[in-house]
């Protein structure tokens, strides 16, 4: 038997990078996946997923959000695995990120929605039906640049993923007694298209600074998904996994 058969799971941002292959992961290994994107892209990916169904709205819509919370509490939609996985970084043309003083209030409160507030509703949503039925994960991908300084970010990419490591703590607190974990997941440098935004001097410094001397692939943090999401990570609750290749040891 699969270690995961017969559970469901909520991945976000899953129609390309980290999110596909998280869901084809945690597909792999028994659950029934819902992956939701912000277009139709996820359709596509969804019917590369085995057994997967495809949900499309944009986070950065507090509508969209909290009409998907509604479904959620409404019994619509129940999920035993919720990955907060979506998340952006808006850069300039040339590749860098934009500095602490260009950065407005309309480009703030976009990162803002998509990567905390987006995230901390849907957990708000699925953690009652998980604390009924006295089982649940929580698992959120944060980054390198939420443990620690990162150069290549900026202060708002940091800011946000920061604060849903912090969340992910409270949630640890709040429900590990019902059977329910919550934990992070904290990528490095990882091959996919939000990453190769940065310009090619910006990589190549990067890959220079990794131990492991090279860019991570998506089904390696996966794997620590996978992990987190299955009854052998029963005891493992309000910890980070980093995903780095070395870039940053604790």
């Amino acid at each position: 038997m699969s270690k995961l058969e017969g559970k469901t799971a909520l991945v976000t941002g899953a129609a390309r990078g980290i999110g596909f292959a998280i869901a084809s992961r945690l597909a792999a290994a028994g659950a029934e996946v819902t992956m939701l994107d912000r277009d139709d892209a996820v359709k596509e990916a969804s019917g590369k997923v085995p057994g997967s169904k495809a949900i499309t709205a944009d986070l950065a819509d507090i509508a969209a959000v909290t009409g998907l919370a509604a479904d959620i509490r409404s019994g619509k939609y129940s999920f035993d695995i919720l990955v907060n996985n979506a998340g952006v970084h808006p850069k300039k043309p040339n590749g860098e990120s934009y500095p602490f003083e260009e950065i407005d209030l309309d480009h703030w409160n976009r990162v803002l929605m998509i990567n905390l507030t987006a995230p901390v509703l849907i957990a708000q949503a699925v953690l009652p039906a998980m604390k009924a039925k006295g089982w649940g994960r929580v698992i959120n991908i944060v980054s390198r640049a939420a443990r620690t300084f990162v150069p290549s970010t900026g202060v708002q990419y940091g800011a946000t993923k920061a604060g849903l490591l912090g969340a992910t703590r409270v949630m640890a607190a709040e429900y590990s007694a019902f059977g329910i974990t919550a934990n992070s997941v904290a990528p490095g440098r990882i091959d996919t298209p939000l990453s190769n935004q940065s310009n090619e001097s910006v990589l190549a410094e990067s890959k220079k600074k990794i131990p492991a001397g090279r860019f991570g692939q998506p089904d390696e943090l996966a794997a620590a998904v996978e992990f987190l999401a299955s009854p052998d990570a029963s005891y493992v609750t309000g910890t980070t996994v980093d995903v780095n290749g070395g870039a940053f040891m604790t």
